[in-house]
């Protein structure tokens, strides 16, 4: 085949503090790239947000930046046939529908402006987990529509064109669809973490909308993960239709290719985010864990839930190791330590900065190292860290476990600390279990792409898309015998309790 009669699929992966435009091939592969890293604004203590516009423009800059090197490489922009966006989950933008441009800055997933409005609104509802058989969730700071009720409560420019008949709401899937194309659509994953669609019918909730104060009218269709949504109206990828959308972690459940109920992915980055396919019917978690959509590949397919456990710190306790505390000068670093010790010499490092998520949920508890002995080293110290990451990874699939009545086989893992074989051997020892580490670790713009590539006909089926997700693989397998996991699993649960009451 001619370089000229190759065929491209385009995502765009837009997270919490970049942008990235990655082009791939038909088997999957990466071609060209760009990333346009940006600042988001913290106004005030717990404020966290970022004018949509600027988020925009970054996704611009982005598609410019890979297409300069596609083209570099003697390829033409015709022929990306089509583009997929993935993106930062829960994040809401508020605009107007009439002019076209944002009331007020993007509020951002981990913004916690909404903590006092949560606890109002917890009463009024009698219980945090009032809406959870419709909706999946508990009422929080995390998800969408506290922020739209934030807004509607705070903003006059949003309250003013609510009167006008203007306010349109999206998280960040939709406003870029939107201006890209004109289409005010979102898919069904980021719609299942507002907080306002029933998990059963992928509608809006009347009761979940009556309660939050927000209009069906100010929110957009619902659409599946792998669909034409509309076309790129300017512009380098003018004419190019953008047909596959998936919030960044059910994005990187596909690009595992985690299309079977009881398969798990895993993705380590500043958190872990762990999503647990469930089938096709919703399991509602009595352990602590969020029930979400996994995918629906195509309008008439069949969707596939999942349960979905959090950790909230992650990659960025070792960067706390590396810039506060200065025990290692680079995060690679950490492997090559924690390989130094045989053990973690009775070290336990809870790393609650800001409280434990699932299964624990605990906002009182506190980052806490335990265990100190004129033994300890800073060995022991770092693989104290890697172990944390992985015994909290544990507890979650304790509790999916429990939820599934499913015991998991394999987990595969992706993101920054999926580099370190020494934390993936120690994940392979605490779980007992074959963790699965692919050789492209981009695995949620992947997901991306291979949604679109599905909706725009690129590719013909999951078998197809399993076969290009799963090529080049390592795999790990615990080294260690069950008592001394159960030791060290004992120890950690010691430790949690030592982390409790602090807040």
């Amino acid at each position: 085949m001619s370089k000229s009669d190759q065929v491209f699929v385009g995502a765009i992966d837009q997270g919490t503090s970049s942008t990235r435009f990655l082009i791939f091939d038909v088997k999957g592969q990466i071609v060209a790239s760009h990333q346009c890293e940006y600042q988001n604004y913290y106004a005030k203590a717990g404020w966290v947000e970022k004018d949509p516009n600027e988020i925009l423009e970054s996704v611009e800059t982005a598609v410019v930046g890979a297409c300069r090197r596609f083209n570099s490489l003697g390829f033409e922009a015709s022929q990306i046939k089509t583009v997929g966006i993935t993106n930062q989950r829960e994040t809401t933008v508020a605009f107007d529908i009439e002019t076209g441009e944002p009331l007020t800055n993007a509020i951002i997933w981990n913004d916690v402006r909404t903590k006092e409005l949560v606890r109002k609104l917890i009463d009024e509802a009698g219980s945090a987990s009032r809406f959870a058989s419709i909706n999946g969730l508990p009422i929080t700071t995390y998800f969408s529509a506290v922020k739209m009720r934030w807004m509607l409560e705070n903003v006059p420019e949003v309250q003013a064109a609510r009167e006008r008949g203007t306010l349109r709401f999206g998280t960040i899937d939709t406003w870029l669809i939107y201006k890209l194309t004109g289409a005010y659509v979102t898919d069904v994953t980021n719609a299942s973490r507002t907080m306002l669609m029933d998990l059963k019918t992928f509608k809006w909730s009347q009761e979940c909308l009556e309660f939050f104060g927000v209009k069906e009218s100010e929110l957009p269709e619902v659409r599946s993960s792998a669909e034409v949504y509309g076309t790129i109206k300017d512009g380098r990828l003018q004419g190019v239709p953008i047909s596959g959308c998936l919030g960044d972690q059910q994005a990187a459940m596909v690009g595992q290719s985690c299309f079977e109920a009881g398969e798990a992915k895993n993705t380590y980055g500043t958190g872990c985010f762990m999503l647990f396919n469930t089938g096709d019917q919703p399991i509602f978690s009595k352990n602590g864990l969020l029930t979400t959509v996994g995918y629906q590949l195509g309008p008439n397919a069949v969707p596939k839930y999942a349960l979905e456990g959090s950790i909230a710190v992650a990659g960025s306790a070792i960067q706390w190791l590396r810039d506060m505390v200065g025990l290692v000068s680079s995060a690679s670093e950490m492997g090559s330590l924690s390989d130094s010790v045989e053990d973690n010499g009775g070290v336990y490092f809870v790393t609650a900065f800001s409280g434990l998520f699932a299964p624990y949920w605990r906002d009182d508890a506190r980052g806490c190292i335990v265990g100190l002995t004129q033994y300890a080293t800073r060995g022991h110290i770092a693989r104290a860290t890697l172990e944390s990451v992985c015994y909290q990874t544990r507890a979650i699939l304790d509790a999916m476990r429990k939820d599934s009545g499913t015991d998991l086989r394999r987990l595969r893992v992706d993101g920054g600390m999926t580099n370190s074989d020494q934390a993936m051997q120690i994940q392979a020892d605490i779980l007992d279990i074959e963790v699965v580490r692919p050789e492209m670790r981009e695995t949620t713009a992947l997901g991306a792409a291979l949604a679109a590539g599905l909706g725009a006909g690129v590719w013909e089926s999951e078998e197809e898309l399993r076969r290009i997700a799963q090529s080049n693989v390592s795999a790990f397998w615990s080294r260690i015998t069950s008592e001394k996991r159960d030791e060290m699993l004992q120890g950690w649960e010691k430790a949690v309790e030592r982390s409790f009451n602090w807040a």
